[in-house]
């Protein structure tokens, strides 16, 4: 077998046929058996990714290529998945589910830029014979995306599970890898977004150990490592394996980060970028820490204030002490959460909640999503971080919007080109030296982020100094 850089991508017929759980329960089963691993994601998804991060002990990368690009995504590939461990990716949506009906950004696209084989997660709720046309569908749609097995999922019985084997295995000429009954309790239960993260998930540990007694159940992990090592040799270009130059300050700056059951929204790298970039990185609770502590910028990521206002909103001390911060100039970059908790306040129900109150805009708690999908912005207005003329590529999901902005609101930095931002034209709130917004940024994609982060950091420490 082919030992270098073995391989496996994971996807569906669509999204929502269980394919994290598996990803998840498989991670668990090949840690058990003590196999190297490394887990990738891909999509713009911070839940999936936590969990695979959890199940493997390591952290899980994103290979999004609309946010980071073709050429970064192999980059990050190339620099990340060892020789000598298992490569698990997860798909996201449908296998050829892209951003137009050429499947642009698709996972089918990523399974062929990292020449990997693909195995097929397919819901067999109310569906037997049919099963295999779709099969067949995806592998004749694109045969240059290697289809190498299925996964049969929520299979309603040995009959059911038979006639669903056998009209994939007649028509596609593929193996079933696994066949996992229907299940009533999922060891992952849901919300809006998709997965509870395990941050608020009360038995994370449990709800892997079950998940992994699912894999060594019901799924084929000897015949999943085979088509994994059966990938063919990865024989990029020298200089797209080349890891970038980096270069570190001379002094090194503190750049926190608000990282609790509040805020959890943060891709890897993105902490990675910093801490090569020469900063210490603070993880701050904005739940437990009674104060803000002594940074010299501040990173608030995504993730659900709305399920923790009441505990965010009862932490006086620390509210004022960072709109206090924020006041005296300190740098913060806010995405999505981040923003809102930098607010006025926040609406859940009929229920009203104090935010830190370092911008002058309120928001509430919708039932529809308000923003969902890739955004591109524009840089047209002055901000902390940014040139004028920078083209951003990110992406959005929130369920809140902005009931109210004050008299001499806040400047805006960005034009909406794809999206919806604030208000479906302007998008990046900015203040001082803080710049916020509901579009979440890669630090692959925007390799400006983390130097221009680290260096509003080592101006303002100089100017604390001064």
């Amino acid at each position: 077998m082919n030992a270098t850089r073995p391989r496996l991508v994971l996807a569906a017929l669509r999204g929502g046929a269980g394919k994290t759980t598996i990803s998840v329960a498989l991670t668990v089963a090949l840690r058990r058996r003590g196999v190297g691993l490394v887990t990738f994601k891909k999509g713009p998804d911070y839940i999936d990714a936590a969990w695979l991060s959890l199940a493997a002990g390591a952290p899980c990368y994103n290979l999004d290529t609309f946010l980071i690009g073709r050429e970064a995504a192999v980059r990050s590939f190339s620099r990340r998945a060892p020789e000598d461990s298992l490569s698990l990716i997860e798909g996201n949506r449908g296998l050829y589910d892209g951003m137009n009906s050429e499947g642009e950004y698709s996972t089918a696209e990523l399974a062929k830029l990292l020449h990997s084989p693909v195995v097929l997660v397919v819901d067999c709720d109310k569906v037997t014979r049919t099963t295999g046309a779709m099969v067949l569908g995806c592998q004749t749609l694109d045969p240059a995306v290697n289809i190498r097995g299925t996964i049969l999922n929520r299979v309603g019985g040995k009959r059911h599970a038979a006639m669903v084997q056998r009209s994939i295995e007649a028509y596609c000429h593929i193996p079933v890898l696994g066949v996992v009954p229907r299940m009533e309790h999922l060891p992952f239960p849901e919300r809006h977004l998709g997965l509870i993260p395990p941050q608020e998930h009360d038995r994370a540990r449990k709800a892997l150990d079950a998940a992994g007694d699912i894999a060594d159940r019901f799924l084929d992990i000897d015949g999943l490592m085979r088509v994994a090592h059966e990938a063919p040799p990865w024989s990029m270009v020298t200089d797209r394996n080349a890891t970038p130059t980096i270069a570190i300050a001379s002094e090194r700056v503190r750049i926190g980060v608000i990282r609790d059951a509040a805020f959890q929204f943060y891709y890897h790298e993105n902490i990675e970028a910093l801490a090569e970039g020469g900063a210490e990185v603070v993880e701050i609770s904005a739940l437990e820490e009674r104060n803000f502590p002594d940074v010299d910028a501040l990173y608030i990521g995504g993730g659900f204030p709305e399920t923790q206002a009441a505990r965010l909103a009862e932490n006086e001390g620390f509210r004022r002490s960072l709109r206090d911060a924020a006041e005296s100039g300190l740098p913060i970059y806010a995405e999505c959460g981040g923003f809102i908790y930098l607010g006025e306040s926040l609406t859940v129900g009929e229920a009203n909640y104090p935010m830190v109150g370092a911008l002058s805009v309120s928001f509430g708690v919708e039932k529809r999503p308000q923003g969902h999908g890739y955004t591109v912005l524009e840089v047209d207005g002055e901000n902390p971080f940014y040139p004028v003329g920078t083209r951003l590529n990110g992406h959005e999901f929130h369920y809140c919007r902005i009931l109210s902005r004050g008299e001499g609101a806040e400047r805006t930095a960005f034009h909406v080109r794809r999206g919806m931002g604030l208000d479906g034209k302007r998008e990046g709130m900015t203040r001082k030296n803080i710049l916020a917004g509901f579009t979440h940024v890669h630090a692959l994609g925007t390799p400006q982020w983390a130097p221009a982060l680290i260096g509003a950091a080592r101006r303002y420490h100089a100017q604390k100094r001064a």
